[in-house]
């Protein structure tokens, strides 16, 4: 009886961190876009993922069936709203160097370094900010989300100083998002230097890449 009531909370355990590995990671290099029209599906499986494994924890089969079939509608919901911020997002910032990625439960905005900041800077240039401002817009149209701004550099230099560089370029862009008009407490900044490359630092064209700014826009549970 015992071994079975261990292997359930084992099985309850990987059904819940499955989910919420699926749902809350912070890592976006390692989401790609959905194809279109496959949103609102997959927003839609990872919710009902989670409502089955809140009902898990519980210990209740039938609440679990009943916040899987919950969970499953809110995330198609997610999916949908995604969908369609993704869209203004694109007529609003009409940048080709801007890159936006919907996975399905979040958007995943990658401003490039060289749009934003000057080599070994975190001062972000005036002339550039209007992607910013028409971020913020958009931000402020789809309020039920949280964002994340989060700060990369290449491997070429000290790694605690690019930690640091990292940080301040990411409060700077959470700063123009402030400014104009996105309320702080939806807004979490912060840094990973050269730790999550999206490219090889061995050429100079993989090191531009990995230079850049992301913003992850996930929405809030309903």
């Amino acid at each position: 009886m015992m071994r079975l009531v261990t292997m359930h909370k084992k099985m309850t355990t990987l059904v819940v961190t499955s989910a919420f590995l699926m749902a809350g990671c912070t890592d976006p290099s390692r989401f790609q876009s959905a194809p279109a029209g496959d949103n609102t599906k997959q927003g839609a499986i990872i919710g009902g993922m989670i409502g089955v494994a809140s009902g898990l924890l519980s210990g209740d089969k039938d609440k679990a069936v009943k916040r899987g079939i919950i969970g499953a509608g809110v995330g198609a919901i997610a999916g949908n709203q995604l969908d369609k911020q993704e869209a203004d997002l694109r007529r609003s910032m009409g940048n080709d160097n801007v890159i936006i990625r919907n996975t399905g439960d979040r958007l995943i905005v990658t401003l490039p370094q060289d749009i934003l900041f000057a080599t070994d800077s975190a001062t972000l240039r005036y002339d550039l900010q209007s992607d910013l401002r028409a971020l913020a817009a958009n931000l402020q149209q789809y309020p039920m989300t949280t964002v994340q701004i989060i700060g990369h550099t290449d491997n070429v230099g000290d790694a605690a100083y690019n930690q640091s560089l990292s940080v301040a370029r990411a409060e700077s862009v959470t700063g123009v998002l402030v400014q104009n008009g996105v309320a702080p407490n939806r807004l979490v900044a912060f840094g990973r230097g050269e730790d999550q490359p999206i490219a090889s630092n061995l050429t100079a064209e993989g090191r531009q890449q990995n230079r850049r700014v992301d913003i992850v826009i996930l929405p809030n549970a309903q």
